[in-house]
Formats: structure tokens, sequence, C-alpha cells
């Protein structure tokens, strides 16, 4: 094969990322969107409510794989490469997801159906946790000078765009299903066709070089006896503990505004607001579209003004927005007004569009997909796997249907607070 110019590899890698990342991301997120339906195959129940809280705690759950993945990826990635890293994660989510897709339900074969759906979805989160970072430090090492911001942004791209896929096939079957072949076998077809992620994923990943930040890295790191002693890990907490911080603050911010509207929020306004699932499918979609190239003007911008400057308004801004919106929902539910929340999304794409660069540029070449690895995923856990599980708690525990907007300014906060912390390195 002919070698490429660095132009046309730069090319490869930001299509090979966007569309693998986006194939893998669609995988892990379709089962939250999917959520009212499994609830009643897996665990069903009497109250709606309670199933449904039953299936958010397997999907929460899974992201309890997504640390240790994220440091076993990160740490091989900072070893042998991001690419090596990269191929084998789609490969393994192919696995899991194939599994879910192909599984019995309770009905078939009791208990062990959602045991197996709990199996399915760890090896997913094991598969997702090295993803965000092993893939936002091959686009921005492979970013030219001054568009770090606008490569990294692909990331938030290939999340917009999994999230668009996965609520385009449920309003498509929907909609062209009856309730009784929808509920059957209607919901296993995203799963089922996510095992092509596998060969996809596999093949426009082996395709791409490593990047050339890494490459330099890694000879100098052979010709030098002192470095091959020290471990990223090791480096990380004792000399990145401001860097640590600012990341987990950040993903803690966006990814509770990520899965409460995404994943959260539809689920919700079906079971609870009797309002039609399709319709709050139809309003996440538009949401995902538009962040696509709301992402991607995102990232240029924070090249020219810098991340923080991008970042602190947006995490400012979507909470006080949300909690006017969600309390009008609340008080008055109707289809209008839900889509009125969920535009309030288009702020997510704001704030994602810069904080991939700013995630893994924080880190030196040695540590970056660790770092940015480990502390996403801790971040992912805590506060986005999670969310939909406690918020869904919430309303039940306290009878305030609105309480999901206490969670949202929660961790607009803890976002804010890990900017605050971190100092960037002369």
């Amino acid at each position: 094969m002919p070698q490429l110019s660095t132009e046309a590899m730069r090319r490869r890698v930001v299509v090979s990322s966007t569309i693998g990342n986006a194939l893998e991301w669609f995988d892990f997120t379709v089962f939250g969107l999917f959520a009212a339906v499994i609830s009643k195959q897996f665990f069903p129940a009497d109250d709606p409510m309670a199933s449904l809280l039953s299936t958010f705690a397997v999907f929460g759950i899974a992201f309890a794989a997504r640390p240790l993945g994220g440091l076993v990826f990160g740490l091989y990635a900072d070893r042998h490469g991001r690419k090596k890293a990269l191929v084998v994660m789609i490969t393994m989510m192919a696995l899991g997801t194939g599994l879910i897709g192909l599984l019995p339900t309770f009905a078939s074969i009791g208990i062990a159906a959602p045991l197996l759906l709990l199996l399915a979805r760890l090896i997913q989160g094991f598969s997702a946790g090295g993803e965000f970072g092993s893939a936002s430090a091959m686009l921005i090492e492979f970013a030219p000078e001054g568009r770090k911001g606008l490569y990294g942004s692909f990331q938030t791209v290939s999340q917009a765009l999994a999230f668009a896929l996965g609520a385009m096939m449920a309003v498509t079957l929907g909609k062209t299903l009856s309730a009784a072949d929808f509920a059957s076998w209607g919901w296993r077809v995203p799963f089922i066709l996510g095992i092509l992620i596998g060969p996809v994923g596999w093949y426009l990943r082996r395709r791409c070089d490593e990047s050339p930040e890494f490459q330099a890295y890694a000879a100098a790191r052979a010709a030098s006896a002192a470095t091959r002693k020290s471990t990223p890990l090791g480096q990380l907490f004792a000399e990145h503990p401001r860097e640590l911080l600012a990341s987990f603050g950040l993903i803690a911010a966006g990814t509770a505004i990520y899965y409460v509207g995404g994943v959260f929020l539809p689920a919700y306004a079906a079971s609870e607001l009797k309002l039609p699932l399709g319709d709050a499918q139809l309003g996440l979609l538009a949401v995902s579209l538009a962040n696509v190239p709301l992402g991607l003007a995102s990232g240029l911008l924070s090249d020219r003004v810098g991340r923080r400057s991008v970042i602190v308004p947006a995490l400012l801004l979507y909470p006080i927005v949300y909690f006017v919106l969600f309390k009008r929902l609340v008080a008055e539910p109707s289809v209008d007004h839900l889509w009125q929340l969920q535009a309030v999304g288009l702020i997510l794409g704001v704030l994602g569009g810069a904080v991939p660069a700013f995630m893994t540029e924080i880190y030196p070449v040695g540590v970056r997909a660790t770092g940015a690895s480990l502390m996403y995923n801790l971040g992912v856990m805590l506060f986005g796997g999670l969310a939909p599980f406690i918020n869904t708690w919430l309303v039940q525990a306290t009878g305030d249907k609105s309480a999901p907007v206490y969670y949202i300014l929660f961790a607009a906060a803890v976002g804010l607070l890990g900017l605050a912390v971190y100092r960037k390195r002369a």
C-alpha cells in the first residue's frame, strides 16, 4: 500500500475515529434508549417505575466496569500505541452488543436472563472504558498546530451521531412496527446490527498509522532507561493531581447533562409524564443531529478564544435554563414543553466541542490516554451511568417530579470547581 501524505492520513484518522466512535457509542447508549421496552422483557413487575428502575440499575452497574477498562486500555495505549488499543476495544463492544440482541427474555429462562444481560453490559462497559482517552489522544495528536480543538471535537460529533443513529432507529421501529412486534423482537434489531461494528471498526482502525506524537515519545522512551522505569499511573498521581481533578469535574458535569437528557428524560417522559416515547426520541434525534455542526463550531471557536472561554459560559447557562424548562414540563406536561427542554441540549454541543481537546492536551503524551480515560470513566460512572437510576430514585423517594433539576445543578457546580483548581503549566 503506497505511503499516504500527512494530510491524507489526517483525513483517514478523522473519518475512522468518527465512524468507529459513533458505532461504539451507538452500541453502548442504545440500551438506554430502549430501556422502557427492555425493562418489561427482563424485569417484569406490576409497577412500571419499579421495572424501569431495575433496568436503569443494570444500565448504571455496567459503568462500574468502565474505570477498569479505561485503566487497562489507557495504560496499554500509553505503552503500545493508540491504534492497537482502539482495534481491540471495538471488537469487544461488538461481542457485548451481539449478546444483548440474542438473549432470551425473563419469560423464557427466568433469572438467568437479567444476569446474562448484566454480563453483556459489563463487557460493553469494559470496552467503552478506554474509548474516549485513546480516541481523543489519537485525534489531537494528528491535529495540525492550532487545530486541536477542532480535531478533538470529532469525539463529540461521533457521540452525537451515535445518539442520532440510536434515536433514528428507535423512532423508525416504533412508527413502523406494532406495539406487540416492537416488544417481541423489534427492540433487538439495533443490538443485532451492532455486531457489525466488529469487522467495520477493525477495518477502519487498522488502516490508520500510529500518531506521530506517540511514535516520537515511544522512540525517546526506548532510548532512555530512566523513562522505562516510570509507570504512567504512578506519574499521573504524583505529578498531575490538578489535571486529574479538572478532568473529573468536567466529565462529571458533561456526562450528567448527557445521560439525564439523552437516557433518563425520554424514558421518564414516557413512564411518568405519559408522553409518547416516539416524540421524546424524535426530539432527541433533532438535537443530536444539530449538535454535529455545533460541536465542530465549538471546537474551532475554542482554538481561537481558548477552551475556558467556551466551557465556562456553557456550564453556567445550561443548569439555569434546564431548571426553568424542566419545572414547566412537570407542571404542564406536553410534547411542546418536552421538545423545548430537549433543545437545551444544544448547549451541551457547545460544551462538548471544547472538552475533548482540553481533557487530553493538559496531559503529556506518556500519560495522556491513561489520565483522560481514567478520569473520564470515573466521572461517567459516578455522574453519568448512575444518573438515570439516581434520578428515577429521587423522583420516587421525594415525590418531587422535578427533583432531577437539582442533580444537574450539582453536577454543573462540580465541573466549575474542577476548572477552578486547574492551573496551566508553564
